[in-house]
This record gives C-alpha cells, structure tokens and sequence, in this order.
C-alpha cells in the first residue's frame, strides 16, 4: 500500500513538473509575437519584419538609431489600428537581430528571419550586409530595405533590392569642387575599412584626380578594432594635405577630426554621408572643430518638408535626442513599404510588393513625408540632395546642380 502511495505521488508530481515546462515552452514560442505598440487580436494579421545591424560594437549607435525610425514607424501605424490589405487587417511586428556589422552575420541573420518569423521584408544598415542577403534573397523571396547609399547594390540586377539613400556617387561634384574652392587639391584619405568604405574611397579618389587634385594618402581605419587613431592620423597629417575624407559611423568619425585638430590640422573636411554633422557635434562638443567640413545636411537643420519639426519632436520624445537621416530614412522607408503593400494587395510577395514600390512612394501621407521623395526608380528612391558645411561654426546649406 505504501508503494502504491508513493509511486502515485511520483506521478503526481512529474505531471506537475511537465505542465510547468509546457507552459515555459508555449511562452517561449509566443514570444516577440506581438506588433510594436499594439497587442491585435484573432482578427488581426501580424507581419513580421525583420532587421539585421550592427547593434553592438563601434557602430551600435547608428544600427540602433536606424533601428528607432522603422521601429516608431511601425509603433505609430499599430497605434492607429493597422493597415488593411484585401479586406484583413495587419500590424506590425519588428524583429531584430544584431549582426556587428559583418556581412556574415547578416546573411545567417536573415536565413533566420526568414525560416523563423517569415519576413517578406529584411532592412540591414550596411551595404556589406546588402551584398550578403543578395545572394539568396530572391530565391527566398523577401525584400531588402537597403540602408546604404552604394550605387552597388542597385546595379547588380537584384529587383528584391530597395535602396533607402539617394546614391553617394551624387555627392562626388559638390564635395570636390567645395573643398578644392576652399582649401586647395591635396587630398588624404582615412575612411572606415568597411566596403562601403572602400568603394566611396575608390569613387572620389578617380573624381578627385579628374578634377587635377593629388591623393598624397590613401589609408583606412577598422573602426571594429581600433579605438585611437593618433597613429593614422598623424601618417596622414606627415603628408601635409589641405583636406581629409573621413567617414563611417558618426562618432568614431568625429573622434578621427578632432585627434586631427588636436594635431594641428588647419585644413577641410571631407564627411561621408554615413557620418552626420549633428551626431559628430555630440562628441567634438562644437561645430568649430568641423569648420571646413562638407557632408549631407542634418536632418534637424532641413527645411526641405514641412513635416519635419513635428517628427523631430515625436522622436525626441520617444528615444530622448534628436534624430538623424539614419531615423527619418528608414522611417519613411517602413511608411512606404506598407504602402506598397496595401496597393500590392499582399503582404508577403516580395514581387508584387516591389512592383508597386511607386505607389508606395506616392501614397504615404504628407505628415510622415519627411524627405521628398517623388520617384522609385533605379532601384531606389528619388529625391532632392541635401548637402551641407560647417562654416563659422554653423551649418550651411549648400546647392546642388542638378
């Protein structure tokens, strides 16, 4: 009898035991399910979508500030009840990994949001991180939200490839004949060891020679490993240049200028448009350190929409600071995206959505339209270039000929 009991109480309590780890179970499963802002319901459709960036390492603030625009984005579309697509309703759930900025990660990365949470949509920050998904993408069948400005990406006949950023090669003239004006021909180079890096590198070094100017350096830094630049800095300083180009992510960016300044460099600064001003002022304290310079216009000094203030406002709100062209692109980005979608009639065609990425652009509200663009078009989107350079301190806009 007392075997009995005991060997009852033994059952009693494994069957415990095994619901205890099938609810764990069913929670892990379930998960990250939920839309950003919003919890849906039975009637609701969630459509997952994915992000790999570098949200670790030197590049962490920008992977997460590009992360923070298609995130509010997708909060404010959940927060406004959805969106409709053939007659169902739809949130938004955002699904991010970390890929420390190495295309390897991104593409193992994006296997793994595909197979597990079936995003029709994979944005990356990176344009090695492009190449990498590109390789598979249109085979699995999903869209990539390139956040990247090389020209690359939208040459190698991957219609699934959505360019965020106006291309950089736009920018070579403006910077060239700028820097030249004001500082003189001899050019040093000390951009981030990155591809993208790379192949900005190589496209103003052909530019800048075109024009008569002279590269008396051409070096890089690998911002993953190094953390002081006085040694390449000062290589590049032995060679006596009028201007340096700089670029990469916007804080170790800043740090190369003012270990420059530091140095005794009088010159002008050439800035990739992967850095911004704005940002670049949060660690040298000022613009008069970046006096000379020449890059994109921060977001927060364009006066190109009438919707930026409100947003500028909505983001410093949500995520404490100002927010850069890394946040508003991919805001929009996302916006048009659901956009597409909706005229599309699909939320998991990658080919339908992308074949109705100009009505994406044409449709989305005035409100979000913080950039204006007016053209989907050789693989991207179509707009104005803002360019800007810091003088006396201060920003100033500067025209681009079309």
């Amino acid at each position: 009898m007392k075997r009995m009991k005991s060997l009852l109480m033994m059952c009693f309590i494994f069957i415990i035991i095994f619901s205890l780890a099938a609810c764990n179970s069913t929670e892990k499963k379930t998960a990250g399910t939920k839309p950003a802002g919003d919890g849906g319901d039975s009637k609701t459709g969630i459509v997952n979508i994915g992000y790999t960036g570098p949200l670790s390492g030197a590049a962490a603030f920008y992977g997460e500030r590009t992360l923070n625009g298609i995130k509010m984005a997708a909060d404010e579309i959940n927060g406004a009840g959805g969106f409709e697509v053939g007659g169902k309703k739809y949130k938004l759930n955002i699904v991010s990994l970390d890929d420390k900025y190495l295309p390897n990660e991104a593409g193992a990365n994006a296997k793994r949001l595909v197979q597990e949470n079936k995003t029709p949509i994979i944005f990356t920050p990176h344009s090695g991180g492009v190449f990498a998904l590109q390789v598979f993408n249109q085979q699995d069948n999903f869209l990539i939200g390139a956040y990247t400005s090389e020209p690359k990406v939208s040459e190698v006949g991957n219609d699934l490839t959505v360019r965020i950023p106006p291309r950089y090669d736009g920018y070579l003239k403006p910077f060239t004949d700028y820097e030249m004006k004001k500082f003189g021909k001899k050019i040093a180079f000390l951009p981030t060891s990155s591809q993208y890096g790379k192949d900005w590198a190589d496209q103003l070094k052909k530019y800048w020679e075109k024009e008569g100017g002279k590269v008396v350096y051409n070096s890089s830094i690998d911002f993953a490993k190094e953390t002081d630049f006085f040694t390449s800095v000062t290589n590049a300083l032995k060679e006596k240049p009028d201007v340096l180009f700089i670029g990469g992510a916007s804080e170790p960016t800043a740090k190369v200028a003012k270990q420059a300044r530091e140095l005794g460099f009088k010159g002008g600064f050439i800035v990739m448009d992967q850095a911004k001003f704005d940002e670049m002022k949060a660690v040298t304290g000022s613009y008069d350190l970046l006096n000379g310079s020449i890059g994109v216009m921060p977001l927060i000094d364009s006066t190109n929409s009438p919707a930026i203030p409100d947003f500028v406002k909505k983001y410093n709100d949500k995520y404490g600071e100002n927010p850069g062209s890394e946040a508003g692109l991919n805001y929009i980005g996302m916006y048009i995206f659901v956009e597409a979608m909706k005229a599309a009639g699909s939320v998991d065609d990658a080919v339908k959505i992308q074949a109705h990425m100009q009505d994406g652009v044409s449709n989305i509200a005035d409100n979000v339209r913080i950039y204006q663009f007016t053209k989907f078009s050789g693989g991207g989107f179509d707009g104005e270039l803002e360019v800007a350079a810091i003088e006396d301190g201060k920003v100033v806009p500067i025209k681009v000929e079309k």
